[in-house]
């Protein structure tokens, strides 16, 4: 390089570095990988693995879709991932791919490793609103201590109470938020895959980050209302859209065909524990009949199944 390269190297490269720390990303941090979908939507397709991982495993609550939408005015952020860690690598992908501050950070429901990652955007100057589910609050209070027990056992994280950042914009119903020249469709849903489950629906791509009410390859994971979900998705099908965003597994123009394995499997364990339970079965012999039907085609089976189907016999039996 020639000493006036070098000479107007140094000041770009001293610009740079105080962009990103204006900005509020660490230059030192690497971006996570991330695909623009479409213009503005940019989308991070997690690892199929359960929560947390193990320490050293790349993985690390690494496992799921994470996303921005980026508008003329602001960025919101759909979901953060499994670990503090994994959401300082997110905000360096939105500051890699866009100088526009975070308004909203969008939690699609309370599970670690959709959240975790709150603590790197809660630390912005100035601080986005935090949006969820009215029921994300109570859920995530009670669940924190075992999230943070986790990282710590499984990863070796430390992490404080304050770490766990929670909604301070709840939204019951549905309802829109404005990045500038572009809205997002909140939408919060009954009872299905939890009790705080919420939908995002940018408009101008017609893009629907489903979260974990659609799970594509990781087998689904029933932690609200086996029929509630069933229920949800009838009308999850309804939305008009180009392209979803599962909460786990590859975005997808199949929509809504790609709802249409999740609901074979649903249906199989609704009607297996149906009929387990119309033959006076216990619970545990219910779970060992069931352990090896309807799972051909999923991933994590043997991690998930059997919880699915005590979770259902759970359900079911006070069924009218």
């Amino acid at each position: 390089m020639s000493p006036l390269a070098r000479s107007l190297h140094r000041p770009i490269a001293a610009f740079a570095l105080a962009w990103a720390g204006l900005c509020g990303a660490n230059p030192a941090i690497e971006p996570l990988p991330v695909e623009e979908i479409a213009p503005g939507v940019h989308v991070h397709t997690g690892h199929q693995a359960p929560w947390p991982g193990a320490r050293g495993d790349e993985v690390e609550g690494d496992i799921a879709g994470l996303g921005f939408v980026v508008g003329t005015r602001c960025v919101a952020v759909i979901d953060t991932g499994g670990s503090p860690a994994l959401g300082e690598r997110l905000l360096a992908a939105v500051r890699r791919a866009t100088p526009q501050p975070v308004c909203y950070v969008i939690n699609t429901h309370v599970h670690p490793d959709h959240t975790l990652g709150n603590a790197a955007f809660a630390a912005l100057e100035p601080r986005p609103r935090f949006v969820g589910h009215a029921r994300l609050k109570a859920s995530l209070a009670a669940r924190a201590p075992f999230y943070r027990e986790a990282l710590a056992r499984d990863l070796g994280i430390a992490t404080a109470e304050g770490d766990i950042v929670y909604p301070d914009l709840e939204v019951e119903g549905s309802t829109e938020l404005d990045l500038g020249d572009r809205r997002l469709l909140l939408q919060a849903w009954p009872t299905a895959h939890t009790d705080n489950d919420l939908s995002v629906l940018d408009h101008p791509s017609a893009t629907l980050f489903a979260g974990d009410l659609l799970f594509i390859g990781h087998l689904p994971v029933i932690d609200g209302r086996l029929l509630g979900w069933l229920a949800v998705m009838d009308r999850l099908a309804l939305v008009e859209a180009t392209r979803v965003v599962p909460g786990h597994g590859a975005p997808t123009a199949d929509w809504p065909g790609a709802l249409a394995a999740q609901r074979r499997y649903l249906e199989a364990v609704r009607d297996g524990i149906r009929a387990a339970l119309a033959d006076k079965r216990s619970i545990a012999d219910a779970v060992e009949s069931l352990a090896h039907t309807g799972i051909d085609g999923w991933l994590l089976t043997a991690d998930f199944h059997r919880r699915n189907l005590t979770a259902a016999y759970a359900e079911l039996e006070w069924e009218d």
